[in-house]
């Protein structure tokens, strides 16, 4: 069985900062094939050293990205990226700015081919409570939240003071309960956080049959200490059991987790959480750099211990 692409919708109000977010990751691609599916990518204003060629709703970019107008139909444009030679590594769709990017991760998931690796949801920090007030506003704000699997607070920065700041804080935590947040300025958020395909690899370990993990910071370009990853290299089963009862239960803080493992159910098996959601499916076969499993969270909030000990739980069970 073929691992499917990973699929993210991005949404958030008009004006939360999306169109920054994904002006970052084509820049940002790093070897990865991004199919970016957009209302208009007319208004992305994309780096024009980056495009390589334009084509009717399509731009095709330098580093093997693509750009794709929707063009009304969401359908058929998700056909057209799916139908593409060789497949590309993942799929992003913007929400617009009105819409609810919870119905459009049910579309994708309705195709075979796709595996919805995450709903993000940004929220604009200057100007969150002031449209939460206006009753024409507020729906369209709080929607889009009520799915999220990770909500991005951007434009802190443009927040008068700490006190007003802490006034966005408490109204998300009441918005959006179940959701991590991180806090950005001008959208800058770690590649690996917006979709699985660009989780980075264990490669702290120089051991590929290890079973320890290994903390650090994981930032990608530009990030510095703000993210942290925990790796763990298992060299024999885990019980299909226990991890999905650690997907149902994550430790608190983890943003995104993802890996390939043996398990005592599938032979090879790949394990995705992200903000809310979790699953364990057969993978297409053995990674040439072994089992291995990435976590990503902030820096200050990485649960190693709660990781090591339900990981090692798992690897203990097969065993039994």
């Amino acid at each position: 069985m073929t691992p499917g692409i990973p699929f993210t919708v991005i949404g958030g109000f008009l004006g939360a900062g999306k169109t920054t977010l994904l002006n970052r990751l084509l820049r940002a691609a790093a070897g990865r094939r991004l199919a970016v599916l957009v209302n208009d990518f007319g208004a992305l204003n994309i780096d024009a050293g980056l495009v390589a060629s334009s084509a009717g709703d399509t731009i095709a970019l330098t580093n093997g990205c693509v750009c794709c107008s929707i063009g009304g139909d969401l359908s058929a444009a998700l056909i057209k990226v799916l139908e593409a030679q060789p497949p590309f590594d993942a799929v992003l769709v913007e929400a617009s700015g009105v819409s609810d990017p919870w119905r459009i991760a049910q579309l994708g998931m309705a195709a075979p081919e796709l595996v919805l690796d995450g709903v993000i949801v940004l929220v604009d920090a200057s100007a969150a409570l002031a449209q939460a007030a206006d009753p024409l506003l507020a729906d369209a704000l709080r929607r889009p939240l009520a799915q999220a699997d990770l909500v991005v607070l951007n434009k802190t920065d443009l927040v008068a003071d700490g006190a007003g700041l802490q006034r966005v804080r408490d109204w998300l935590a009441e918005a959006a309960p179940r959701a991590p947040v991180c806090e950005t300025v001008q959208a800058e958020l770690p590649l690996a956080l917006l979709s699985g395909a660009a989780l980075p690899h264990a490669e702290a370990c120089a051991d590929p049959g290890c079973g320890h993990a290994h903390h650090g910071p994981e930032a990608g370009p530009d990030h510095g200490g703000q993210f942290e990853t925990w790796c763990y290299r298992p060299s024999g089963l885990m019980s299909a059991k226990v991890l999905r009862a650690v997907l149902r239960d994550m430790p608190a803080g983890v943003l995104r987790l993802k890996g390939i493992v043996r398990t005592d159910e599938h032979g090879w098996a790949e394990i995705q959480f992200a903000g809310r959601h979790g699953a364990l499916r057969p993978a297409g076969g053995a990674p040439a750099e072994g089992a291995a499993v990435v976590a990503i969270a902030l820096a200050d909030r990485l649960p190693a211990t709660a990781l090591d000990a339900v990981f090692g739980a798992a690897a203990a069970q097969a065993q039994v």
